[in-house]
């Protein structure tokens, strides 16, 4: 059995997705026995095309049907044959990605997390003033949710066994919008979650600059609180940003 599954759900990604085929794809990493799985939501760009060169795995939606990023997700992970899924989005770039498995394989595995997550930060030839603020308090934040036993991890990085996401049954379909937020809230709810600080994945600022940081975090914080109390999400539909 492979032991890691990296799957990586899309959506018209031509632009941003070969960098990061391209860091996981190092030879370097075969020692690792993985697999990368594109979950493409009906990508009408190159996409596919880019993976299939990176001989990814790839999961193609129904296209007589409309798909959410969590039923993306899921796809990918019904597909893996790994013993332990990642979960990038495809705008990320993983900060070094053999310290991922090293830390994964030293730190996670040995000590019976449920799950790992990561510091999120934007590309740094793009990174403003603004960034550095506002990555730097929900980074914090987020950490300081697993501590108080809230649970939270970003979508950007999401990693866990694949018999836990089963338990779990994987991510909640039915919500359009913080999907990554409830399923590590029912995670910590059954055990930890590890919060690799010295891990970083950097992504795009490409939705902070068309919306801006503050309308982006009121979002997430009524999305969160819609679903802990009502337990579906405020946004009917997470707007694709290229």
């Amino acid at each position: 059995m492979i032991k890691y599954s990296i799957i990586i759900p899309t959506l018209n990604e031509e632009k941003l997705l070969p960098k990061l085929l391209s860091e996981i794809s190092n030879s370097d990493l075969k020692k690792y026995d993985y697999e990368i799985i594109i979950s493409d939501g009906g990508s009408t760009d190159n996409t596919i095309k880019i993976a299939r060169e990176f001989n990814a795995v790839i999961v193609e939606k129904d296209p007589s049907k409309k798909q959410n990023i969590a039923m993306g997700r899921n796809a990918g992970a019904n597909a893996a044959k790994g013993e332990v899924l990642f979960f990038f989005n495809g705008d990320v770039l993983p900060k070094n990605i053999k310290s991922f498995f090293e830390t994964i394989e030293t730190k996670f595995l040995p000590n019976k997390y449920l799950a790992m997550t990561c510091c999120v930060k934007v590309f740094p030839e793009e990174q403003k003033f603004v960034d550095v603020i506002f990555q730097t308090f929900y980074n914090y934040y987020f950490h300081l949710l697993n501590i108080i036993g809230m649970g939270m991890g970003r979508g950007e990085c999401h990693i866990l066994s694949k018999k836990v996401f089963d338990d779990m049954k994987g991510y909640n379909e039915k919500l359009a919008a913080g999907e990554d937020f409830d399923l590590f809230r029912r995670i910590r709810k059954k055990g930890k979650i590890f919060f690799a600080r010295n891990l970083v994945v950097f992504e795009s600022p490409r939705r902070y600059r068309k919306l801006g940081h503050f309308r982006i975090l009121f979002t997430w914080l009524i999305n969160s609180v819609y679903i802990i109390f009502t337990k579906t999400s405020k946004s009917s539909e997470w707007n694709e940003v290229r």
